[in-house]
C-alpha cells in the first residue's frame, strides 16, 4: 500500500509537467495570432475572443492542477514556462 502512495507525487510531477507544457505551447503560440489580429487591423471582437479563450484555458488548466495537488501545480507552472521558451525560440529563428 505504501509503495502505491509513494508513486503519486511522481505521477503528479510528470502529468503536471506534460499538461503545463501543452498549456504553455498553446497559450504562447496563439499569442502570435492575437498580436497579428490587433496589429494587422483584423477583427477586434475575434482578437478579444481569442485572447479571453487563451486565458480561460490557461486558468482552467492550472486550477485543475491545483486541485490535484501542489506538486502537479508547480510542475504545470514549470511546463508553461518551458512551453514559453520553446515558442519564443521557434519564433526567433523564424524571424
Amino acid at each position: 500500500m505504501t509503495e502505491a502512495l509513494s508513486q503519486i507525487p511522481l505521477l503528479q510531477l510528470f502529468a503536471g509537467l506534460a499538461a503545463g507544457l501543452a498549456l504553455g505551447l498553446f497559450h504562447f503560440a496563439t499569442l502570435h495570432r492575437v498580436a497579428a489580429l490587433y496589429v494587422g487591423g483584423g477583427s477586434a471582437p475575434k482578437a478579444l475572443a481569442l485572447q479571453l479563450g487563451r486565458f480561460a484555458l490557461l486558468v482552467a488548466g492550472l486550477v485543475l492542477l491545483a486541485l490535484w495537488g501542489a506538486t502537479a501545480l508547480l510542475a504545470g507552472a514549470a511546463g508553461v514556462m518551458i512551453g514559453r521558451a520553446v515558442v519564443l525560440r521557434r519564433n526567433r529563428s523564424a524571424a
